[in-house]
Order: structure tokens, then C-alpha cells, then sequence
């Protein structure tokens, strides 16, 4: 093998190799380890209204590992999104020291129950707020199917005002009320109740002229016309 000039030269060319492997090996170690390159900067490129500036440093200096070559973009994305009211992060390295950060807040529409809000987006989120808002209540996984619900209904019911409560029952039925506090029971088939809604709107001047006083709810599951009633004993203009 020793006389083996070409086989003694593909040894050598290996070892180089290997030897060149282990410093980069070594270089890239010693890169990602330094403290010469610090994070020292973050910077928010977007106002926030529920999000605090703490609440976004706690956040990256959870998921930063090592410097600014270390650092992944992903695990602070990551550690962003799982705050409150942060739908949406993006993150990035911007040379020599710094994490440009743009984050897009929920839009709270309404509420879920007692579990947290919902976006318009029809996301649920475990933000808090004491902003006045619709409460949606509905099975789990319907969030969206209640919120493209509460538009479709709030647009019809417009005249009469605006919806203080959605119900999606167990059974899939629905419930809207008024923010006057008028119940309106509409069934499981909301394309049919959307259309008995809009003929309710129309002659539903009449019905309280008809029946003054406060009414407690309409029965609108009927085929051709509705069901009213009045709280017992209210008068009047009660």
C-alpha cells in the first residue's frame, strides 16, 4: 500500500476532507455559541392595542436560543402567536443584531360563551376585553359557522336593530336575540329562517300595533306566519 502513490494520494485527499469537515464543523459551533453576536434589538413594526410591549420581549427572550445566528424565526413566530390576542407574527433577522417583528392583533366581534372571543374571522382566541359585544353560543367547532350566521341575520334584522345573542343549540337550532330583548326562535334550516326573517321584518310594525306591550319572543318555525307572545302580565305599553 506504501508504494501506492495513487491510492497514498486518495488517503491524504480524504483526510483533508474530514479535517476540512471538522473545522467548518467546529467554525459553525463556535459561530452559533459566541456571545460576539448578540440579540440586542426587537422591533415591532406594527401598533398594537391589546398586546404589551412586555408581553412581546417575555415572549422572545422565551424562545431565543443563543445569538443572532442561532436564533429561529420560527420558535419566536411560534411563542408570538401563542399570546392572547396575537392572531398572526412574522419574524425576521435583520443584520447585525436585531428581530424586526410585525404582528396582526385579533378583532374581537363577540363573545364564546365563557371560553374567551371570537374574531371576525370566526377564530375563537382566550383574549379578554370589556368592550360591549354580542355573545355567540354554539356546539364545539361551530365559531364560524355562528359568526357567518350572525351576519347573514344581523343584516336582515337590521331595521328592528342590532343582535345581542346567537344560539346554535346541541340540536343545531337557532336562536337570535334583539338588543331590546326580543327572542326570535328560527329553527335548524337557517337558509328558510333568514327568509321568514325577512317577511317578519316587514309586518312586524303591525303585529305591535296589533299586540302592544313588551314581547317576550317570536315563534318563527312556522311554514306561513309566526307566534308572539307577551310576558304574562305586562300591560299595556309594559
Amino acid at each position: 500500500m506504501w508504494d501506492n502513490p495513487r491510492l497514498l494520494n486518495m488517503m491524504a485527499g480524504a483526510l483533508v476532507g474530514v479535517a476540512l469537515l471538522a473545522f467548518a464543523a467546529a467554525g459553525a459551533w463556535l459561530l452559533l455559541h459566541s456571545a460576539l453576536f448578540p440579540v440586542r434589538e426587537v422591533e415591532v413594526t406594527a401598533p398594537l392595542q391589546h398586546t404589551t410591549r412586555a408581553e412581546v420581549e417575555a415572549a422572545v427572550q422565551s424562545a431565543v436560543r443563543g445569538n443572532f445566528f442561532a436564533v429561529s424565526p420560527d420558535a419566536v413566530r411560534d411563542a408570538l402567536e401563542a399570546l392572547p390576542w396575537v392572531r398572526r407574527a412574522s419574524v425576521r433577522r435583520v443584520w447585525p443584531d436585531r428581530l424586526a417583528i410585525t404582528l396582526q392583533e385579533h378583532r374581537a366581534l363577540a363573545r364564546w360563551g365563557d371560553e374567551g372571543l371570537v374574531n371576525w374571522q370566526g377564530e375563537l382566541f382566550p383574549g379578554r376585553t370589556d368592550a360591549r359585544l354580542p355573545l355567540f353560543v354554539g356546539p364545539a367547532g361551530t365559531s364560524r359557522q355562528v359568526t357567518e350566521q350572525y351576519a347573514r341575520f344581523g343584516e336582515v334584522l337590521a331595521p328592528l336593530g342590532a343582535i345581542e345573542r346567537v344560539v346554535l343549540s346541541a340540536r343545531y337550532a337557532w336562536q337570535v336575540r334583539l338588543e331590546g330583548g326580543l327572542d326570535l326562535l328560527l329553527g335548524r334550516d337557517a337558509a328558510a329562517a333568514e327568509e321568514r326573517l325577512r317577511r317578519f321584518v316587514e309586518v312586524y310594525p303591525l303585529a305591535r300595533e296589533a299586540v302592544p306591550g313588551r314581547h317576550a319572543y317570536v315563534d318563527l318555525r312556522y311554514p306561513n306566519g309566526f307566534a308572539l307572545r307577551v310576558p304574562a302580565g305586562a300591560g299595556k305599553g309594559g
